[in-house]
């Protein structure tokens, strides 16, 4: 039964799976062994169902899973808003765990023209798509007015590691941030694989009331392609990477007015798109 997205979801109150689990390790460490207990960060298949028909399978963390529904449909064009989709039900399945998501008629009618038979591993943004054209997508110029001084970025990043608890525990987890034009680090969501990490945070931000013209993204991890195109999607201004860029990611980022970050540590970043905002041109 289709249910309507509510605060109580957002909260991640009917996650079916724990994020994290338990196991028994040996460690050795400088010639000592010794027996310990380790945290391990959950890896599931996460398959995605738009009006009943099945449309993708990542492999996820089992966290936050209406953010990262919200999120997917909307970074990949699914749906142009999220008042097109109108529920969403987690359910436990054999393998995994099934999302159903119900989507206006149009954007189901549009979604059956182009679907695609994506199995995507963990990080993989382009796993089984059909055609070179359905790659490159070409996102609408992004409107922002967001600004800020590097050195918010060193201290955004030392406000995230310190939020990223799955990644305490386990050390297995990426994670998105979103930034607030007062430097607040706003909203955090983990996943053992970078683009799942944007997504559920783009999911979470088409649910709340942040400003996307004022802030900027952070991720810690490098800034492909896809993550671009994800950031120009939500709308915002800046990317922030902890490691490098890919080429054509700079290509992507230039085009669509996105200032795109990388090696943002240690009180030094990279430029590579627009560094008006970053205040530095």
């Amino acid at each position: 039964m289709k249910r309507d997205i509510t605060d109580e979801d957002a909260a991640g109150g009917i996650e079916m799976l724990a994020a994290q689990h338990t196991r028994a390790v040996t460690r050795w460490r400088a010639g000592a062994v010794s027996d310990e207990i380790d945290h391990l960060a959950e890896e599931v298949p996460v398959a995605l169902e738009y009006n009943g028909i099945s449309h993708a399978v990542m492999l996820a963390t089992p966290a936050d899973l209406e953010d990262f529904a919200i999120g997917f449909s909307l970074t990949e064009g699914v749906v142009d808003s999220p008042r097109d989709i109108y529920g969403i039900d987690v359910e436990p399945a054999a393998n995994g765990l099934t999302v159903k998501v119900e989507i206006a008629t149009p954007a189901f009618v549009a979604l059956k023209g182009r679907r695609r038979a994506l199995a995507g591993r963990t990080g993989c943004g382009l796993c089984g798509t059909e055609s070179l054209d359905e790659i490159m997508r070409t996102p609408g110029i992004v409107q922002s007015a967001a600004s800020f001084h590097p050195t918010v970025f060193d201290d955004a990043f030392a406000a995230l590691h310190k939020r990223q608890a799955l990644l305490r525990d386990t050390g297995a987890t990426h994670a998105a941030a979103w930034l607030r034009a007062d430097g607040e680090v706003a909203l955090v969501r983990e996943d053992v694989g970078r683009h799942n990490a944007l997504d559920k945070l783009a999911g979470a931000l088409a649910r709340g009331q942040e400003d996307v013209g004022s802030g900027a993204v952070i991720v810690t991890s490098r800034a492909s392609y896809e993550m671009v195109l994800k950031t120009a999607t939500i709308g915002a201004g800046i990317l922030a990477a902890v490691s490098g860029s890919t080429a054509l990611a700079v290509r992507l980022a230039e085009s669509a007015g996105v200032t795109l970050a990388g090696f943002v540590r240690g009180g030094s970043l990279v430029a590579y798109t627009h560094p008006q905002r970053l205040l530095i041109a």
